[in-house]
């Protein structure tokens, strides 16, 4: 696996369950985690319909944006299961029956009207390879840089595990924090300067209550440990000057 200075990737989440409300998504923080790990970093995330148009539209556009681009939902047996239809339409291919796919599909007999709508599961846009599923169902695959995977979590887990070490990464990007109780407001204008000043280092701030008291905690995200220490030790100064005392000091 190749290190990069910065690897990006996009994540698809499609399924109109999740736009009702009625599923409730926790696949992106979960990919989101294991991508940084990798040195990934996700730069943006969108969940959508079982439009035909959109998926295709979104699939087109996240691929000519980022390096990698993960799907999840869609493959599944039922008629609102479009997803590697789509993708194969998003890269001008024919959609054709997995033999390697199929034969594990077929190794588990059913009824003949059982068994045709489990085969939906075996079609893959031509040319794709194939993403192990560790929990004994179908494939996941990628075409390009278009990876597709099971929307049920604990499958989509699975499946991502297998492609470890198997994608180009860079430098893992590495986090520290610190508290304070303060407002944000009696913070804001400084730590805007500091974010001027050290513009290469993401630097965030997120409002809080414990014990009927408000706060602040300051995360600092950069892939440069030195970097990272020296805006932290900016950042307690930061509180400081504010009247404010640094707590959880985390790095």
């Amino acid at each position: 696996m190749n290190t990069k200075e910065e690897v990006k990737a996009g994540i698809i989440i499609i399924g109109n369950e999740i736009l009702s409300g009625r599923t409730q998504d926790t696949n992106v923080s979960h990919i989101a985690v294991v991508l940084n790990d990798w040195g990934i970093t996700v730069a943006e995330t969108r969940i959508i319909p079982d439009i035909e148009s959109v998926i295709i539209d979104t699939v087109r556009h996240f691929s000519t944006l980022f390096e990698y681009v993960f799907t999840t939902g869609g493959i599944g047996p039922t008629h609102d299961d479009i997803t590697a239809a789509c993708v194969a339409k998003a890269f001008n291919r024919p959609l054709i029956e997995d033999p390697q796919i199929a034969k594990l599909i077929r190794s588990r007999p059913t009824s003949e009207e059982v068994m045709r709508s489990r085969l939906l599961m075996a079609r893959v846009p031509e040319g794709s390879g194939l993403i192990d599923n560790p929990t004994g169902g179908p494939h996941g695959f990628f075409i390009e840089n278009v990876y597709v995977m099971a929307g049920i979590p604990k499958v989509m887990q699975a499946m991502l595990s297998t492609l470890a070490g198997q994608l180009d990464g860079g430098h893992k990007v590495l986090s520290c924090s610190v508290t304070a109780y303060l407002g944000e407001s009696q913070i804001a204008t400084e730590l805007g300067y500091l974010q001027n000043q050290f513009p290469d280092v993401d630097i965030g701030s997120y409002p809080f209550t414990r014990n009927g008291r408000y706060g602040t905690s300051i995360v600092i995200r950069s892939t440069n440990t030195d970097l990272l220490d020296t805006v932290l030790q900016e950042a307690c100064k930061l509180i400081e000057r504010s009247g404010g005392s640094p707590e959880d000091i985390h790095r």
